[in-house]
C-alpha cells in the first residue's frame, strides 16, 4: 500500500502505517497539485490529512486519482466542501493511530 501523509504528524500515523508495511511519503508543507504529483498521488492508495486546514488537497487528489482513499485524522472540523469527498474522518481522541493504520493496510 502506498500512502501520502499531509501535514504535521504529531500522533505518529505515518510511523504506524510504515509499521504495517505501507510505503509512506510525506508532504510537510501545503499539498499543492505539484506537491501531490511529486509525492505520487496518481499511484497512491491513501491520502491522509492530519489537519483539516489542508482540505483543499482533497479535490485535487481526487482529480488526479479517482481511486485514492481520503482519510482525515484530525481534531478540527473539515470544511463542508471537502466533507463529502473524504472516505474516513477520524478524531485522534477517539481512535488510535495503530487502529487507523491497521484499517488502512487491510
Amino acid at each position: 500500500m502506498k500512502a501520502i501523509v499531509v501535514g504535521p504528524d504529531d500522533d505518529g500515523l505515518g510511523e504506524a502505517l510504515d509499521a504495517e508495511g505501507a510505503d509512506v511519503t510525506r508532504i510537510e508543507d501545503v499539498a499543492t497539485r505539484p506537491a501531490l504529483e511529486s509525492a505520487g498521488v496518481t499511484d497512491a492508495d491513501a491520502l491522509v490529512l492530519t489537519q483539516a486546514s489542508g482540505a483543499t488537497a482533497i479535490p485535487v487528489a481526487r482529480d488526479l486519482n479517482d481511486g485514492v482513499r481520503i482519510v482525515v485524522y484530525a481534531e478540527d472540523d473539515l470544511p463542508d466542501f471537502a466533507r463529502g469527498q473524504a472516505d474516513l474522518i477520524v478524531d485522534p481522541r477517539l481512535l488510535s493511530v495503530d487502529a487507523v493504520a491497521e484499517e488502512l493496510a487491510d
